[in-house]
């Protein structure tokens, strides 16, 4: 299969999305919290919105999450190979999570 029926076919299938989406929600829970764990969750969606303002994600966190956590961090790269957009396109739901999860994380950034 070529890379464009690939990701055609990526693009069209809705039980992928679904896949991302639903670790999509479980990291945003993860990341409201106040551990070791939620910041690297935090760190890894924050670079999704706006790495630029936000900062990067560091590849070796992967190391430093739960098995779990860091299958559900996967599915979302796919939601973002898949979507080939940032997270607001997700909704407006979605959209205040991760404005909130800056308010917690990057508070700085709030008062810019």
């Amino acid at each position: 299969m070529d890379r464009l029926e690939e990701h055609r076919r990526d693009r069209a299938s809705p039980a992928l999305r679904k896949k991302g989406t639903d670790a999509l929600a479980r990291l945003l829970n993860i990341a409201k919290s106040d551990t070791g764990q939620s910041k690297r969750v935090a760190d890894f969606l924050l670079s999704w919105w706006n790495a630029t303002s936000c900062g990067g994600f560091d590849l070796t966190d992967f190391w430093s999450v739960d098995a779990e956590i860091a299958d559900d961090m996967l599915d979302v790269i796919g939601l973002v190979r898949q979507t080939r957009a940032y997270p607001d396109i997700l909704g407006a739901e979605i959209h205040g999570q991760f404005k909130a999860l800056v308010a917690l994380w990057r508070p700085a950034l709030c008062d810019a």
